[in-house]
């Protein structure tokens, strides 16, 4: 997986998607721009997912710690 952005802003990439989501559920949008708005909702929607998990990750990571397991060292991919 390729190294993700430090700067990832969650909000507005959420945005973004909604957005997109507004423009294909608009009829005036020729189809060739929704296939380009498709694609590009379809990547920010993995950003995200992937952002999601890296929390929950670090959240599961947190909560051993403080159940008295050891913590972990939390890597990023």
């Amino acid at each position: 997986m390729a190294k993700k952005e430090k700067n990832f802003d969650f909000e507005k990439n959420l945005t973004k998607l909604e957005n997109i989501v507004e423009k294909l559920e608009s009829e005036d949008t020729p189809i060739e721009k929704s296939l380009e708005f498709f694609e590009e909702g379809v990547k920010i929607s993995k950003e995200l997912s992937g952002k999601l998990d890296e929390v929950k990750r670090k959240i599961e990571v947190l909560k051993k710690d403080a159940s008295g397991i050891k913590l972990e060292e939390y890597e990023e991919e």
